[in-house]
């Protein structure tokens, strides 16, 4: 359909019109986006904007950007054959001025700092965003899975959405392939429909096939009660403490084993403090819980050969530890299947991978806003970009992992959907300060929860019930998650744990066991942390501070 047929900008026009200005219905009845009305490419650290000849193809030299429409999504495809290329960009007129507020997501884990916003130009919205004018919400994103990291900006009577092509911290040397880069994804508000509820379908449509549990998961983990000091008497006394709280044995709770049960580097074997991962297993599932581990895939070993590192560069590698495998060198993942194989073969149910994003880039994902790594370096392997690297290095994991539940934690959030059954959404919350856990844990939740079962079970961290936590915050935040549908994981210690929180863990285990309703901040377009929710049909408030 060509775009003259479509009704013309307009300052006056409501938001659903501008919204069907930028947009059109298929044969189908589904929202497509028209081709955008400029598009760019980085080549050399220079933009070049691409020239159009009328049709669904942008070129410049022998450097081509083709659209083609599928069934509810506008499909890019980039051919580069000798350009090292960095990134394309596409811009399509828009008036943004109607719309008082924005919200987008992260590039992996959130910080505490998601919010609806006034629209700012130039900000990067990773993967998606949201449009609101106290009326309509209009949406724009891209398919999970896509090949390039993607983020959306909003400017003056435009919006544009930039595919990063980086190969680590240069461009991507595609040669003779094509790149099937993204799949654009757009949606509007319905009648009556809350900005949650429309965050929510968005979701759904962004990700048509999540990779779901089979049941709620909810369980314990000890990093927040021991930080890293556990052994596998800790683990047998907080198990079996714990499962003494256990109502449903229809749907036994996780006992997550974290960081400390390695030997140093070495992600295959245990240290004398655990001695036998495979006894440690069969002990957890003795007491009554399923186990789990945590464990970070990229860490090289003191002896690797120097061909199968990935560059030293500003953030990573920097001390004489932690250097990093190359996740594109074949032995690399090779290694990382069979430390999973192995998990498989001790009798864990449940493996929490870590790090990955961070190894990969040397950067967290609060410290990506100008770049996502530091400028200049290579991985072994120049000819895919770093999404592609990514996805690689998930779906290997996935291959790996069987039936096995997994939790990306520090995993890129649209690259992990689909194929990880759980995802840590925010950074760590802190079983020694509420003030953290306040803004990692509640504001994560909070924006994140349109995640939850659409992309995958959205886990917003754990419960650290400690002593240097006041029972008063640890109370609501154990309600909330128990309530929210989403996975509950507590982090105990076992002298923290009185009567009254035995009786509140025991009725968050039963509620937390079942299915229920995704909960929804009522208050979250006003308020980063909110306060007022819908849990199971009630309207419940909560005092963080």
């Amino acid at each position: 359909m060509n775009r003259r047929h479509f009704l013309k900008l307009s300052a006056t026009a409501t938001a659903a019109t501008l919204f069907s200005r930028l947009t059109y219905a298929s044969s189908l009845n589904l929202a497509l986006i028209n081709h955008p009305d400029e598009a760019w490419a980085k080549v050399n650290e220079n933009w070049v904007k691409l020239t159009n000849s009328g049709g669904n193809i942008f070129s410049y030299h022998d450097l081509r950007v083709e659209f083609k429409a599928g069934k509810g999504k506008k499909a890019v495809y980039i051919q580069s054959p000798t350009a090292s290329l960095q990134g394309i960009r596409l811009q399509w007129k828009y008036n943004t001025s109607s719309y008082s507020e924005i919200l987008g997501d992260h590039w992996e884990r959130s910080y505490g700092d998601l919010a609806w916003k006034a629209p700012q130009a130039g900000v990067k919205l990773p993967w998606y965003m949201l449009l609101y004018d106290t009326r309509h919400t209009a949406c724009f994103g891209v398919k999970t899975g896509a090949d390039t990291i993607c983020y959306w900006t909003v400017n003056n009577n435009a919006i544009e959405l930039t595919l990063d092509t980086h190969s680590g911290g240069v461009g991507v040397m595609l040669g003779q392939r094509t790149l099937h880069a993204a799949d654009i994804v757009v949606a509007d508000s319905k009648t009556g429909e809350t900005p949650f509820a429309t965050a929510t379908r968005f979701c759904s449509m962004m990700c048509t096939k999540p990779r779901l549990p089979k049941s709620p998961v909810y369980g314990i983990n000890d990093w927040y009660a021991v930080y890293g000091n556990n052994s596998f008497n800790s683990i047998k006394s907080q198990t079996a403490f714990m499962a003494e709280l256990l109502t449903d044995n229809s749907n036994r709770p996780f006992s997550v084993i974290d960081d400390g049960w390695q030997v140093s580097d070495d992600f295959s074997k245990a240290n004398d403090k655990f001695k036998d991962m495979h006894l440690m297993a069969e002990e957890i599932k003795r007491l009554g819980m399923r186990p789990g581990l945590w464990t970070r895939p990229l860490v090289a070993k003191d002896n690797d050969k120097p061909e199968l590192l990935a560059p030293k560069i500003k953030g990573r590698n920097e001390g004489a530890k932690d250097f990093i495998l190359d996740p594109t060198v074949p032995e690399t993942i090779e290694r990382i299947q069979s430390n999973f194989h192995t998990y498989r073969s001790w009798g864990y149910e449940m493996v929490k991978h870590d790090f990955t994003s961070y190894d990969i880039f040397g950067r967290w994902g609060s410290k990506m806003a100008d770049e996502f790594t530091t400028p200049g370096w290579k991985f072994n392997d120049q000819t895919k970009t770093n999404a592609e690297i990514i996805n690689h290095l998930y779906r290997s994991i996935r291959e790996a992992a069987g039936d096995m539940y997994i939790i990306g934690c520090n995993t890129m959030s649209h690259l992990s959907a689909g194929i990880f059954e759980l995802n840590r959404t925010g950074d760590d919350t802190s079983g020694k300060d509420w003030d953290r856990t306040r803004k990692m844990g509640v504001n994560t939740l909070g924006f994140r929860l349109p995640q939850h079962n659409t992309f995958y079970a959205a886990d917003g961290d754990c419960v650290g019930l400690t002593k240097d936590v006041r029972w008063a915050k640890n109370k609501q935040w154990l309600r909330l998650l128990a309530e929210s549908g989403a996975p509950l994981f507590i982090s105990a210690e076992l002298d923290a744990i009185g009567t009254e929180q035995k009786a509140a863990v025991k009725e968050a285990f039963a509620q937390a066991s079942k299915v229920q309703p995704t909960g929804e901040p009522l208050d979250w377009m006003e308020n980063p942390f909110p306060s007022k929710w819908r849990l199971n049909g009630q309207a419940v408030d909560f005092d963080w501070r």
